[in-house]
């Protein structure tokens, strides 16, 4: 029996993980832009923010390497 959802984009797909990751990616792009701009600016907070941005973007690169490898050479 078939348990998978019917649907082109598997839940677990590299896609949609992607999608994900994007979608997650540009939600703290604004809350960094939001913090940023609040008076007095919570350092600490702004910091984290921003090293977690870095580690989605990392992510996001190594999904999209995975899904379309550079040519070899």
């Amino acid at each position: 029996m078939n348990t998978e959802p019917p649907s082109d984009i598997n839940l677990r797909s590299p896609q949609r993980q992607l999608i994900e990751l994007r979608m997650e990616h540009a939600d703290l792009d604004n809350l960094i832009d939001r913090a940023a701009e609040q008076a007095p600016v919570d350092e600490l907070t702004l910091r984290r923010l921003k090293k977690r941005r870095l580690l989605l973007r990392d992510l996001i690169a190594r999904v999209e390497s995975d899904i379309d490898p550079p040519e070899p050479a």
